[in-house]
């Protein structure tokens, strides 16, 4: 069952994630990297050779404001932006809680538990993580920045759709097929974009109410194989959890493996639709990606601006 035989992940299949993928001790008890160890001085040399022409793609939806997103239920606590205009100068605040289903943000370690009441990864006490901030596993451990070779798995066009429908599903082999069919050989440091149509998504259905579990397309369990036994340093989405995975017990199951378990970043609520139409028209679909969260002292991650160089 799983990915290697192409098949959806039972639930049994699901539990046992929590140790066959786990690399609690895997890079010492001290660490804070998780997956992005994997992530070296030659994996980053390597990405750098991919830039030919220097054209850059922003991988960010902006920040979503009231009036940008509407939808309490995507956007239950707006970013608030005020600005103050001088005679001379203008000046503005923002404040934006970005955890959520619009922000383009990354989830640092402490973000999630290995269960109610902890640990986090690699065995640290939740009691570590008050309301002054998280004293391990936060995203200031990251203040040098991710940079590695980004993959994009456009599904979508894959597809010939519009967009990942629902009740179908990203799986673990898609992404092998996507590979496969584009000539790209998954590599240890990879970040892995995985585009499922979000922007289509909700273009097309205005109208849709979002509700948790999440009823949305996107994702599915059996991705966390495919990322696990290729070395993937971070996985990015712009839809997140699939609808339909509610037999795993958990209302975002993707990330109470990955973060806690795998020690893997995500990189929630991302645009693909311009790093799209840039491959598409190039004919390849690996470049340079950087992100550069904001250091914030002892946050659960941080907005983030990633940008994919051609």
């Amino acid at each position: 069952m799983g990915l290697r035989d192409r098949t959806p992940t039972t639930v049994a299949e699901f539990e046992a994630y929590r140790t066959r993928l786990n690399n609690w001790g895997r890079w010492g008890a001290e660490d804070q990297l998780g997956t992005l160890n994997l992530i070296t001085p030659e994996v980053r040399r390597g990405a750098a050779a991919l830039v030919r022409d220097g054209r850059t793609v922003s991988c960010a939806n902006p920040l979503a404001t009231a009036a940008a997103v509407p939808d309490a239920k995507r956007n239950g606590r707006p970013a608030d932006h005020r600005m103050t205009v001088n005679p001379g100068s203008t000046v503005d605040y923002i404040g934006v809680s970005y955890h959520g289903f619009v922000n383009t943000h990354i989830d640092a370690l402490c973000h999630i538990f290995a269960a109610n009441g902890g640990p986090m990864y690699n065995n640290r006490p939740a009691s570590l993580v008050t309301e002054a901030g998280a004293g391990a596993n936060a995203v200031d451990a990251w203040r040098d920045g991710i940079v590695t070779r980004g993959v994009l798995y456009d599904i979508p066009k894959m597809r010939g759709q519009d967009h990942v429908a629902i009740g179908d599903p990203v799986e673990g082999w898609h992404l092998e097929d996507w590979a496969k069919q584009q000539g790209i050989t998954p590599q240890p440091g990879d970040a892995v974009l995985i585009r499922s149509g979000a922007d289509p998504f909700w273009h097309a259905h205005p109208g849709f109410e979002m509700v948790m579990p999440l009823n949305t397309p996107g994702v599915a369990a059996s991705v966390l194989e495919f990322l696990h036994d290729t070395g993937a340093s971070l996985m990015g989405w712009d839809l997140q959890e699939a609808s339909g995975q509610e037999q795993y017990g958990e209302r975002i199951p993707l990330h109470v493996i990955a973060i806690p378990h795998m020690g893997l970043p995500l990189l929630d609520n991302a645009n693909f639709e311009g790093l799209s139409a840039a491959c598409a028209e190039r004919g390849r679909y690996e470049f340079m990606l950087t992100i550069a969260p904001l250091v914030v002292l002892g946050g659960t991650g941080s907005p983030v601006n990633p940008i994919a160089v051609f």
